[in-house]
């Protein structure tokens, strides 16, 4: 079977071995893919909805996966038991959405679970709150499918809180980044922040933080 551009992103940040969480599964074609490609032990697929876990049984039926899936009716991690997973992805919800999974369950502040973030809105926002609960990003990337950028985030969890700046968490570490898609998205964001600053420079309001992240993801292009 094939992921489409995201999910495959996705894919590539796994670690081999490894209990898999699918939360939001929907048609767990991601653990599906994994399972068949001998990425991971098993998993476990979550979704809050009876709907899309029914599409994601037809979907572990059709690959012969049966024995290797537990599909679970799940509001986010809350029906996870502790030792359960050590791979974790959450695609496709709102950042905000993902923050309240990660600050509600304690268990997550383990050196051993990996999170694997795609966040279709609010990245800043989940960025912020991984690093205040104590976790870092170890790497990010971008990726275009049909016009549409991605964002897919790898994090784990060090005991560390820290508070990030604004352009900290609008840009996270895709300024690492060298490839030209993360470039094209590092353009998209000055190009959102430039009409945002001229936009409160003419309306006389205070400008200043957005004047300094405009100049920041100059730099970052240069």
């Amino acid at each position: 079977m094939f992921l489409d551009t995201r999910l495959s992103a996705v894919a590539e940040m796994v670690r081999s071995g490894t209990r898999f969480a699918d939360v939001g599964t929907d048609h767990a074609y991601l653990p599906a893919y994994l399972l068949l490609e001998g990425q991971i032990q098993y998993a476990v697929c979550s979704d809050l909805r009876k709907g899309p876990l029914k599409n994601a049984e037809e979907t572990v039926q059709k690959y012969g996966l049966v024995d290797k899936v537990d599909l679970r009716l799940s509001d986010g991690l809350a029906n996870f038991k502790d030792d359960e997973v050590n791979e974790i992805a959450v695609a496709g919800m709102g950042g905000l959405l993902i923050s309240e999974f990660i600050e509600r369950t304690a268990w997550l502040k383990s050196t051993e679970i990996h999170l694997i973030l795609q966040p279709m809105t609010h990245a800043e926002d989940l960025r912020k709150t991984l690093y205040q609960n104590g976790f870092y990003i170890e790497k990010e990337v971008a990726v275009k499918d049909k016009d549409k950028f991605y964002i897919i985030i790898s994090a784990y969890y060090n005991g560390c809180p820290k508070a990030l700046t604004d352009f900290e968490c609008i840009i996270g570490e895709l300024s690492k980044n060298t490839d030209p898609i993360s470039k094209e998205y590092i353009a998209s964001l000055l190009k959102k922040y430039t009409v945002k600053y001229e936009m409160l420079k003419k309306a006389k309001k205070d400008f200043a933080e957005t004047e300094k992240i405009v100049k920041e993801l100059e730099k970052c292009l240069k």
